[in-house]
């Protein structure tokens, strides 16, 4: 039987202060940006981003460099329709404009594809070649709806390259941390998905690498994005969080209609800190009370995403335990469970099935809701928690080649 697997972290608010400092020294080396034209905020870069404005701003931006207003509407359908990845392929824009854009810094902001897995469910992780030469990875899950006669495909993008937090069963924490992405960063991952696929993508969740609420500007930005160019619904996106002080009362300010998923993962407090060493700085209670002032406040329900690891948290009594955890807070909650994936260089062992369902009629005898999520992409370590890669710390070498070949893994 596994043993917890203790993990010597810094406590959360030194964790908040090495993404500021990551951020900082990632953008030091840069060039100095030129100046941002009216009505678009700086994104922080050495070449701005139009991938991620919306059709008003991308017109402000055409009037701004000397353009009528329609022209930025060009612009919108050449990123968002045409999905033009470079500033060269803009033809049906003048070249004078052309080459006022790429004059004043700008780039579509788009990524090229480095390498590609294709697990034996259909499920594919991208890894994307940042401007910095680090790696991010996005995961495309396609499901058919049978019942329906439909398909959808769930995007679960990452928000930072890498993660501070350090969560003991989770291998992007393992992989060390660099810096926060920026709006677009995000946003291309969804459009990288589309193109691997040729299909829309339905559903978006933020559950990939990194921690989002340690980036929630970029995060929010992207995430209307999604709504707005895209036209992907709210209701059809999910914000993880591991929970980070202060952090969900924000969000809860935004009045999104998207689902907050709380990586929860021990029904007490002693326990959480030995899988989430940040819960040392961000108590249970805590936790919990932002949790109900969440749904109070948007009257959408929470999901508790709840890892189970064999012999440490899945006993019958810890489902007990949580279940009176969640009835203390009132109700407007569900519970997601997700039996452990494994990852190199760790302890912790998958539970068997007889020990879920057990866990799943502990929790349903108590009326709380609850479902088990189905595993995708486990052979090609895309599923929950098994997201890293070895540049997410170190960049890759500017003379490193980037294929862009998929492979295709069977299951043993």
């Amino acid at each position: 039987m596994a043993a917890p697997q203790h993990v010597r972290a810094a406590p959360l608010a030194r964790a908040l202060r090495a993404t500021a400092t990551a951020t900082a020294t990632a953008t030091a080396s840069v060039p100095v940006p030129v100046p941002v034209p009216a009505g678009i905020k700086s994104q922080g870069t050495s070449r701005r981003a139009l991938l991620g404005l919306s059709e008003p701003q991308l017109r402000q931006l055409a009037i701004d460099l000397g353009q009528q207003s329609y022209r930025g509407k060009q612009l919108h359908d050449l990123l968002y329709k045409s999905r033009a990845k470079q500033i060269q392929e803009f033809n049906h824009v003048p070249k004078a404009f052309r080459e006022a854009l790429l004059g004043a810094g700008w780039s579509v902001g788009r990524s090229p594809v480095h390498h590609a897995v294709t697990a034996s469910d259909g499920t594919t992780k991208i890894l994307l070649k940042l401007e910095d030469n680090r790696l991010i990875e996005t995961v495309g899950i396609p499901v058919d709806d049978d019942n329906k006669g439909s398909s959808r495909l769930t995007a679960c993008v990452s928000s930072q390259v890498g993660c501070p937090l350090r969560c003991s069963f989770c291998a992007t924490g393992k992989g060390g941390f660099a810096r926060n992405l920026q709006p677009h960063e995000i946003v291309e991952q969804v459009l990288a998905i589309e193109e691997t696929f040729k299909h829309r993508v339905t559903n978006v969740v933020f559950m990939g690498m990194g921690e989002p609420m340690m980036n929630l500007k970029s995060v929010l930005e992207a995430h209307q994005c999604f709504n707005k160019e895209l036209k992907i619904g709210q209701r059809m996106m999910t914000i993880s969080t591991v929970g980070v002080p202060n952090t969900i009362k924000m969000l809860a300010s935004h009045k999104l209609q998207s689902t907050l998923a709380v990586s929860l993962h021990a029904p007490n407090q002693k326990l959480r800190e030995t899988i989430v060493p940040s819960a040392k700085s961000y108590p249970l209670g805590a936790l919990m009370d932002d949790c109900k002032s969440y749904f109070l406040e948007t009257g959408r329900r929470v999901s508790f995403e709840y890892t189970l690891l064999a012999g440490i948290n899945d006993e019958k009594e810890h489902a007990e335990e949580l279940a009176e955890l969640l009835r203390m807070c009132g109700g407007g909650y569900h519970v997601n469970l997700i039996p452990y994936n494994p990852i190199e260089g760790s302890e912790y062992k998958r539970p068997y099935r007889k020990v879920v369902q057990a866990f799943v009629d502990a929790l349903e005898a108590r009326k709380i809701t609850v479902s088990v999520r189905r595993t995708r992409g486990l052979d090609a370590n895309a599923a929950c928690g098994q997201l890293r890669n070895e540049f997410q710390k170190n960049p890759l070498l500017e003379i490193e080649p980037s294929p862009s070949t998929e492979r295709t893994l069977v299951a043993a």
